[in-house]
């Protein structure tokens, strides 16, 4: 198990989705004496909570030389681009010269960091690519959910084998065997809602746990809990502007029967369109959508 040090509060505030918090205490940490490398990954965390919080300018404007910061960076305008604006490519090609470069050989930091970019771009085997050599715990977690996103639940449990072996009662290990307790269907629901619920009462509830907890309630086949959860989401940590939250609120009203009139579920697939038009939800229902169209008017032409 490893040893907590000045940064510990910090990296869990990042990891369970409390970004706000984990600012005021990156904040904080700034005025603690600390060592070097430490200062270095406080400074990424910040960072990452602002790109957490859509607060993509501040990342651009206060970026330095540091190769991480440049990563980040590019992370940054990368989510600020529309997904359809050709810009993007160029930005994955700066990405791939800053990870062949010199000065990032060994950076742990550039490879989660382009690991992020490259799941953003559902490049998959990108992603994995930049992290499937397992050098931190970051880099096993993030291996963990490629692996459950390409259906390899397998390699997902021999990576999840690996973050517990480093830290079994870390914050990434527990966040992971949630994530595969989830994946492992109803039989295993129950793990991932005691797990995230003793995460909730030690650390506080958040939006990543609302939403992790939502989708294991609906995978048990609990939809009013589900709800619940969600509602929860949105009162308290303004989920209604959230993608992930959005995506749950809809799939929970379709199976509680709440969608056939419209109403909210409308409002929330609208919001998913105008909003977050790159995100794989949405990306799926314009294309289905679109099928269903194109078949309708051979009907109605013919």
């Amino acid at each position: 198990m490893s040893e907590p040090d000045e940064l510990y509060t910090l990296r869990a505030q990042y990891w369970l989705g409390h970004y706000t918090l984990a600012l005021d205490e990156g904040r904080a940490a700034a005025r603690r004496p600390m060592a070097p490398h430490l200062k270095t990954e406080r400074e990424e965390l910040v960072f990452r909570c602002q790109l957490a919080l859509g607060e993509y300018d501040k990342i651009v404007a206060g970026t330095g030389d540091a190769v991480a910061l440049q990563a980040l960076a590019i992370h940054a305008l990368f989510l600020n681009t529309p997904p359809d604006d050709r810009s993007r490519e160029a930005m994955l090609e700066n990405l791939k010269n800053l990870l062949a470069s010199p000065d990032a050989a060994g950076n742990t930091s550039v490879q989660l960091t382009a690991c992020h970019v490259f799941l953003a771009a559902d490049k998959l085997k990108e992603a994995l690519e930049c992290v499937h050599l397992g050098l931190t715990m970051e880099h096993l977690a993030m291996c963990v959910q490629i692996y459950l996103k390409i259906d390899r639940f397998d390699l997902a449990n021999d990576a999840l084998g690996l973050l517990k072996q480093a830290d079994e009662d870390s914050i990434l290990a527990q966040l992971a065997s949630a994530y595969v307790a989830i994946a492992g269907g109803r039989s295993t629901a129950g793990d991932a809602v005691h797990i995230l619920s003793g995460l909730s009462e030690q650390y506080g509830p958040s939006l990543t746990l609302l939403n992790a907890t939502a989708a294991t309630n609906m995978v048990a086949g609990q939809y009013e809990a589900a709800e619940g959860n969600l509602r929860a989401a949105v009162d308290e940590f303004g989920g209604e502007d959230d993608a992930d939250t959005l995506v749950n609120l809809v799939v929970c009203a379709q199976h509680l029967e709440k969608g056939k009139d419209g109403g909210d579920t409308a409002r929330y697939i609208e919001k998913l369109k105008t909003g977050y038009a790159s995100h794989p939800f949405v990306q799926g229902l314009v294309q289905v959508e679109g099928a269903f169209e194109r078949e309708a008017s051979k009907y109605l032409t013919a």
